[in-house]
């Protein structure tokens, strides 16, 4: 009877440990390379086979398994987070060569309307150079400083005049009416000169200060009619010379 018993206790145990070393030997295959698997397949067979084994010795095998397993686990996770950084840092990297290439482009777009700019600045120069070459209506410039101080000249007439009538203008330089109308509007188009021509065809010119007094009426009054403005321009501006 008592040897029965004996046998029925070690299948017990045996049924146990044979349960428990499933678990490890599952366990302790995660995160091992296949000649690790083998050594800790061939260990766990070994210890199931042992009727004796204790099942503190069974726990730190168990233990041992899990932290293997973690070990693993951590392993993946950090490979993962590795991967995500350096598809990051890619289009981090991808954002930095798309700005550089976007000031490049904008460095090049002003260089462009920088060399029109002056291109055409030079173009109309040399247009009214040659329009103030007029020997035979009294001018004769032999070179650009006379150029450059006859247009000084021609500029600093009609501030000083303030209003001005074509025909005054055109005989004050020895021009014909048409050339002083050509040589007006070229320094109205690039800002020299400000102002209007009235219905007698005079050109009254505005200084700065008086535009900005006219902008400054209509923005505080909103809506203004022309007879309004009108009115209040002739307050504003000056139309007496300076000469």
């Amino acid at each position: 009877f008592a040897g029965r018993r004996r046998a029925a206790v070690r299948r017990r145990v045996n049924a146990g440990t044979s349960e428990d070393m499933g678990f490890i030997a599952a366990a302790a295959a995660e995160g091992l390379n296949d000649s690790e698997q083998e050594e800790e397949a061939t260990l766990v067979e070994a210890l199931g086979n042992d009727e004796h084994i204790g099942k503190k010795k069974l726990a730190k095998l168990q233990a041992k398994a899990e932290r293997k397993a973690q070990r693993e686990a951590e392993r993946i996770e950090r490979e993962e987070r590795k991967k995500e950084e350096k598809e990051r840092e890619e289009m981090r990297e991808a954002e930095r060569e798309k700005q550089r290439l976007q000031e490049e482009a904008e460095k090049e777009r002003k260089r462009i309307e920088r060399e029109e700019r002056e291109k055409r600045e030079e173009e109309e120069y040399q247009k009214m150079k040659e329009a103030f070459e007029v020997a035979e209506e009294g001018f004769d410039l032999r070179d650009d400083e006379e150029n450059e101080d006859l247009m000084r000249q021609f500029v600093d007439y009609i501030k000083d005049a303030k209003v001005v009538s074509m025909d005054e203008l055109g005989a004050h330089f020895k021009l014909r009416t048409e050339e002083a109308v050509d040589r007006l509007n070229y320094f109205i188009e690039n800002g020299t000169l400000t102002g209007v021509t009235d219905d007698r065809g005079k050109f009254i010119y505005i200084t700065e200060e008086e535009l900005q007094a006219v902008a400054k009426f209509i923005n505080q009054r909103g809506r203004v009619s022309l007879s309004e403005l009108a009115e209040y321009s002739n307050r504003l501006i000056s139309l007496e010379s300076n000469a």
